[in-house]
């Protein structure tokens, strides 16, 4: 029998953490879709009614909205959950992945300058034995306390960088913990 007590849900045997990323995250999207999508749809519906060529834009307006749901049903499922097993992590497109303790070899904290300004963000990156990023927490997603609780679930040291970094010089100093798009050069 289990019983779901906030965010954390309590079995017969042992207590799942499940953590969700920032919740405002959701109203600035919702916020932004609206401010961009509503003033485009009112101007084509009021340049398309008079001549009944309508129906493009309504089909038009049908998916934005479509996929308006399904970014809202991606964002509220994507969770991680520190459960007795691992680190269950389910991603916003639905993919899940346990990272088991065993698995690990070594979890990487640094703290990334957000953009052109002097803001930094941790990001936290757990490697597997072959050197593959296993999990990856960044701060625009994650609060830093929540990615404190999944070292500490996982049991390994935490190597953290001493100074902030940039993109530039993670991409130069360890480009496998990124992304393969994020480790192609920036050209200006």
């Amino acid at each position: 029998m289990s019983r779901q007590q906030g965010s954390q849900v309590e079995t017969d045997v042992t207590p799942v953490v499940v953590l969700r990323p920032y919740r405002d995250l959701f109203v600035r999207g919702l916020t932004a879709i609206l401010a961009l999508t509503t003033p485009v749809f009112a101007v084509l519906y009021w340049l398309t009614i008079p001549d009944g060529d309508w129906t493009f834009v309504l089909g038009a307006h049908v998916l934005v909205v479509i996929a308006t749901i399904v970014g809202v049903y991606g964002f509220f499922s994507a969770t991680i959950s520190l459960r007795p097993d691992g680190v269950r992590e389910r991603g916003f497109f639905g993919h899940t992945r346990l990272v088991r303790p065993v698995d690990v070899h070594s979890i990487v904290l640094v703290r990334l300058y957000d953009g052109s300004t002097l803001d930094t963000l941790p990001q936290l990156f757990v490697t597997g034995h072959d050197g593959r990023v296993l999990l990856r927490m960044r701060g625009q997603f994650w609060s830093a306390e929540d990615m404190e609780r999944v070292a500490e679930e996982l049991d390994r040291p935490v190597t953290r960088a001493e100074d902030f970094m940039t993109m530039t010089q993670l991409r130069r100093t360890s480009p496998e913990l990124l992304y393969w798009f994020e480790r192609l050069p920036r050209f200006r």
